[in-house]
């Protein structure tokens, strides 16, 4: 008699013998695995809350541990709607994994599941505290590259590559500082579930890391094009 057909649909259920999964990689009751619940995250992959402070040792184990019993090596012998589930579940494994142990990408992630993450439908603005070193950088970047066109003296282009090398190292304090920001608002987060704040409280601050995370991607920005532009001297 043929399996019956493994769908995202049937996840609540048990394909093979319909008790209940709660959403599980394995069935308790018969031990097959099951499909990815339509609506999963990375943080109920691992059995965690949505919290951005995470013990990074014991995220660890739980990606050794599944990444272990999820593996297609061990699926060998199943059918082949298992052996793609256990492909699919380990993807997503990896996926997950890559995303959370990553402080910035798990905030990314957590804003993305409340539709809040939509870089680039408009241009990104500098911070206004940053708009003076913003203009001074593009200055001397413009500089740089009319030396560069015109084969400039060696003096020249020394004293323009030392202000670049100022304004890098500026601008990457000034990264650092909004990482340390970033930290201290996800701080909040996981304060504000654990004191089952309301739904206005926690999208206050969504909203806060989201300005932080936009922040962050401009300076970013401004930091990878100076290091491009030294890297092209």
């Amino acid at each position: 008699m043929s399996a019956p057909s493994i769908t995202a649909a049937t996840s609540v259920a048990c394909w093979s013998c319909s008790a209940a999964t709660g959403g599980a990689h394995f069935c308790s009751a018969c031990g097959k695995i099951q499909p990815l619940p339509r609506g999963a995250d990375y943080f109920a992959f691992f059995g965690l809350p949505r919290k951005l402070t995470l013990d990074l040792a014991d995220l660890e184990l739980r990606f050794h541990s599944l990444s272990w019993k999820l593996h297609p090596d061990n699926f060998v012998r199943a059918s082949g709607d298992e052996r793609q589930l256990s492909l699919d579940r380990s993807s997503q494994l990896n996926d997950a994994y890559r995303t959370l142990r990553d402080p910035v990408a798990r905030v990314e992630y957590l804003l993305g599941l409340a539709g809040m993450r939509r870089e680039g439908q408009k241009k990104q603005q500098a911070p206004p505290e940053l708009l003076e070193e913003v203009f001074e950088l593009n200055e001397s970047l413009d500089e740089l590259r009319d030396a560069r066109a015109s084969r400039g003296g060696a003096a020249a282009m020394a004293g323009l590559r030392g202000k670049l090398d100022l304004a890098q190292h500026k601008f990457e304090s000034s990264l650092a500082e909004v990482d340390q920001e970033l930290a201290r608002v996800s701080a909040e987060w996981d304060r504000a579930l654990d004191s089952g704040a309301d739904d206005a409280a926690k999208k206050n601050l969504m909203e806060r890391m989201n300005d932080i995370l936009n922040r962050r991607s401009y300076i970013r920005n401004l930091v990878n094009g100076v290091r491009q532009e030294l890297a092209a001297t």
